[in-house]
């Protein structure tokens, strides 16, 4: 397994553990997180107000998909996610991790349909 599936899936693990050091770690210190629903954000401050909001998640690796000689990896995943006030919700999430050249993440691209999230997520912060 190279080093990226395996940063890859330990990043997928810490997630779902809510480990936020452990994942953060697997960041360089200027990552960003590109979120459709939280925006366009440092790592450390996306992963603070995600860990905020979030009471559970299970994850489910569905496939990573990687393509020789590039710096580019998608992981196909299901995502399960309690919120702090138990509402659930349950999507098909596809993260795009950009690597730089140590191997961190330096940039995190998630795709996935908001409609039933958005909302949740705006009841639990009114």
């Amino acid at each position: 397994m190279s080093n990226r599936r395996s940063i890859a899936k330990n990043y997928l693990k810490f997630l779902q553990n809510g480990d936020m050091d452990q994942l953060l770690q697997l960041f360089s210190q200027d990552a960003i997180v590109d979120s459709p629903l939280y925006g366009l954000k440092k790592a450390s401050d996306f992963y603070r107000e995600l860990q905020t909001d979030t009471q559970d998640s299970k994850l489910e690796l569905l496939k990573i998909f990687e393509a020789e000689k590039s710096t580019n990896m998608a992981l196909y995943f299901t995502y399960k996610w309690t919120l702090k006030n138990q509402e659930v919700v349950s999507f098909e999430v596809v993260d795009i991790i950009e690597f730089n050249d140590s191997d961190k993440i330096q940039k995190l691209k998630i795709i996935y349909d908001t409609v039933l999230a958005r909302t949740l997520v705006k009841q639990l912060k009114n």
